[in-house]
């Protein structure tokens, strides 16, 4: 007969809790320092050396945890790094990281009141906050696992709104119905496209000027053209922050072109919807406002801990109209104890959700809305110093967009083996097609890697564009000092390289 497991806490959990709430506070403390390195790169072969990742009959101790907590960190990549400029994303805000914490601890699920009373009123103050940024009176919002799903409830909703008889029947006997968005928007489109069985051969990818921005003019002929061979458009997706050159599309005359042709306009501002904080900047947002529906990513330019989605619409009620298929055993209509519309999950894609507001409410409430804006506004900063003195170090460096949006920044580093290369400034830079300069800057990644002690992504473009180097200005504690190491240290790995 098996022996009978206490349910009793193990003793020992106490003093582990204690060690690895340690082992996170070095770690915070270790990685901020600029000392140290961003990444330890191992191959798999190293890493099945040092971790066995097997899992075995018998269970381990607590020390043996400890240690599998330590080396999963000191291993991992230090996003928390000052000099971690790779994704959309990098250091958590350490109140957020509280936030991620308490919220993990309480374990519950974000889909009736009962379940989450604080979690379901906190979503729904946020979410009218955030709708005041938008400048919506009025709409809806709910959190998903990431930006890629914000925009699919956006094309859901469109669809719907256009075939409120899909929501039974499918796509089945509608006509054929198409999607449009930009070349350089994110692929997430295209994923949503699969999904809805609406199909990748039905997504229209409008040009985009030199800035990487739709151009207006010809998502309207497209969407004539699509109308004229009686296709449906269903919706169009523009984007507030690509996710290369980090380009806001012209809003106020995409919605333009939207009203013309009574189609859906979603934005996607996963990365540019922070603006919204920033009196300085939010016009680059004119006419978002316009929009039917958004998706903001907090855990990218706002630094809420992974992960933290808006999706919001000015639709009131809309997704419960779309998404509702009245589970019994959860959305009781004639609960007692509580008016039964505080019950949020029904209008979800999804059943379990995390309470990843709170994360975002959390810190929101610690820095209030001037806390953000001067966050934003020293990541803009940052950005123009950065650009700046790329200019000033021509010839080795080139911008790609010498006027960028938000704070990625693209260039090029051409080291001296390329001197009889002429690459080209910012205005034409999509007709340079130079195969060695193609090399460039994947070598610069990978003895950046190498090294360790910096992490910056590179980037293709459409049209042949060479790879060039992105750099993702979202840490607020990142400084000038920091801004011209990265430059210093491109210089030197890359003036030696041979192509």
């Amino acid at each position: 007969m098996a022996a009978e497991r206490s349910l009793k806490p193990d003793e020992n959990h106490e003093k582990l809790f204690d060690d690895v709430f340690g082992l996170i506070k070095n770690y915070l403390v270790k990685y901020h320092e600029r000392t140290s390195k961003v990444i330890d790169f191992k191959l798999p072969s190293e890493l099945n050396k040092q971790i066995d990742f097997r899992v075995g009959d018998n269970g381990v101790d607590a020390k043996d945890i400890l240690s599998l907590c330590d080396k999963v960190l000191s291993l991992s990549v230090h996003t928390c790094h000052p000099h971690f400029y790779n994704t959309l994303f990098g250091d958590a805000d350490e109140i957020g990281l509280l936030g991620a914490f308490v919220s993990a601890t309480s374990n519950t699920n974000v889909f009736t009141y009962e379940m989450a009373p604080v979690y379901t009123l906190m979503e729904s103050q946020v979410f009218t906050q955030i709708r005041e940024l938008v400048g919506w009176d009025v709409g809806d919002g709910i959190f998903s696992p990431g930006g890629s799903i914000s925009n699919l409830y956006g094309l859901l909703l469109a669809r719907f709104k256009q075939f409120p008889e899909s929501r039974n029947a499918g796509n089945y006997g509608l006509p054929k119905m198409a999607l449009f968005c930009s070349k350089q928007s994110h692929y997430s489109v295209l994923k949503s496209a699969i999904v809805m069985g609406i199909g990748l051969g039905n997504v229209t990818q409008i040009k985009c000027d030199l800035n990487g921005r739709m151009i207006a003019s010809e998502l309207d002929s497209e969407l004539a053209k699509a109308v004229s061979s009686g296709i449906v458009p269903v919706a169009v997706v523009a984007t507030a922050g690509t996710t290369v050159l980090g380009s806001i599309d012209p809003l106020d005359q995409v919605a333009d072109v939207c009203e013309k042709h009574k189609v859906w306009l979603h934005v996607d501002a996963a990365v540019g919807g922070a603006l919204l904080f920033s009196r300085k900047h939010r016009q680059s947002l004119a006419g978002i406002e316009r929009a039917d529906s958004m998706t903001w990513n907090p855990h990218k330019s706002m630094g809420a801990p992974l992960q933290c989605s808006c999706f919001v619409t000015k639709h009131q009620h809309m997704l419960a109209e779309c998404n509702s298929t009245e589970a019994g055993y959860l959305f009781q209509k004639d609960k007692k104890s509580y008016d039964s519309s505080l019950d949020t999950g029904d209008k979800s894609i999804q059943c379990g959700r995390l309470a990843d507001v709170f994360k975002l409410w959390l810190m929101w409430k610690h820095e209030g809305m001037l806390g953000l804006e001067k966050r934003i506004d020293w990541c803009m900063d940052l950005r123009d110093y950065f650009k700046d003195k790329i200019q000033a170090r021509r010839p080795r460096f080139r911008l790609l967009v010498q006027e960028p949006d938000l704070t990625n920044v693209c260039f090029w580093y051409v080291p001296p083996c390329l001197d009889d290369l002429a690459v080209p400034g910012p205005t034409d830079f999509r007709i340079v097609s130079s195969e060695r300069l193609n090399k460039v800057a994947p070598i610069i990644k990978a003895r950046m890697v190498a090294k360790g002690n910096m992490m910056m992504a590179y980037q293709p473009l459409p049209g042949g564009v060479p790879n060039c180097l992105r750099m993702v200005i979202i840490n607020p504690m990142s400084t000038k000092k920091d801004m011209d190491f990265v430059l210093d240290e491109i210089e030197a790995l890359g003036h030696d390289i041979a192509v």
